[in-house]
């Protein structure tokens, strides 16, 4: 199947591909951004485009939704029952509401500020495996804090939501992770690692929603419906698929297998450099 004239390059089984390790990536540790980046250039396959990532974020966002929407239901209750008496957030439902907003607001700023980069300077391979190193470390030393987690989603501050979003807007860069860094902050925050990764998958889900509708109906204007489906499809499932994979796995065991996976995945992007004489490309 092929893409009409300026849609992104990519085969069926490359948008079914991309869209696995989109919604394998999102959720789990391991940045879906720098898979879909380095995972392609060590295949060999035509450069994709942003635009395609961005349009399988529609998977994960209904994945997202999915999985949770019952809780972004209740939030928006609680919320609607204290607008009559001028208190939106009293309840703790309202609350968390309101701290996931205000967690949202830094990678909307870093989204709008950093556009350009993400678009070229940050789709390096030799980036990405810099970063898979630097924050799979930062993991490694914040999951070392779990075991002393203080408590559930109604105890987070409203200086601790900020932080949270803080490091969501760090994960434009991609390798970072955006699970990866905001699961890390709650967790050097003190957070348990269940509560921590339910947190950051809630958060994902409005910011996800922004980029979808900024990119998405462009890209639709060129792109192959049929492959757009295919990979939003593919993402959506696996997306699931690790929502619950992880936080039945953070229930008993800690983050390391994902640590080594990501210093794995780096040296294999250096080593790869290396061999093709630094190309980047």
């Amino acid at each position: 199947m092929q893409t009409r004239p300026g849609a992104p390059p990519v085969s069926l089984f490359q948008a079914a591909a991309l869209g696995s390790l989109q919604g394998l990536g999102e959720f789990l540790p391991i940045s879906s951004s720098g898979h879909l980046i380095v995972v392609p250039w060590l295949l060999g396959w035509a450069e994709h485009g942003l635009s395609f990532d961005v349009a399988l974020h529609l998977g994960t966002l209904l994945a997202v939704v999915y999985a949770y929407g019952g809780d972004w239901w209740r939030m928006a209750g609680s919320v609607l029952r204290g607008l009559r008496p001028g208190r939106p957030f009293a309840e703790p439902d309202g609350r968390l509401l309101g701290l996931l907003a205000l967690a949202t607001v830094p990678g909307v700023v870093a989204g709008f500020l950093l556009e350009d980069w993400a678009e070229s300077a940050f789709r390096s391979p030799a980036l990405v495996a810099g970063t898979l190193a630097v924050m799979g470390a930062v993991l490694l030393a914040a999951d070392a804090r779990a075991e002393r987690g203080r408590g559930g989603l109604s105890a987070i501050a409203v200086s601790d939501a900020l932080l949270i979003g803080l490091s969501q807007a760090a994960a434009i860069v991609p390798g970072v992770s955006r699970s990866g860094a905001t699961i890390s902050m709650a967790l050097f925050l003190g957070y348990r690692r269940e509560e921590a990764a339910r947190f950051s998958f809630l958060l994902a889900m409005p910011i996800t929603l922004g980029a979808v509708v900024l990119k998405v109906p462009k890209l639709l204007e060129t792109a192959d419906l049929g492959l757009v489906a295919v990979g939003v499809l593919t993402a959506g499932v696996f997306g699931l698929l690790s929502i619950r994979v992880l936080l039945a796995y953070v229930r008993a065991r800690d983050y390391r297998p994902f640590v080594y996976y990501r210093f794995a995945l780096a040296a294999l992007v250096v080593l790869t450099l290396l061999v093709r004489g630094g190309a980047l490309g």
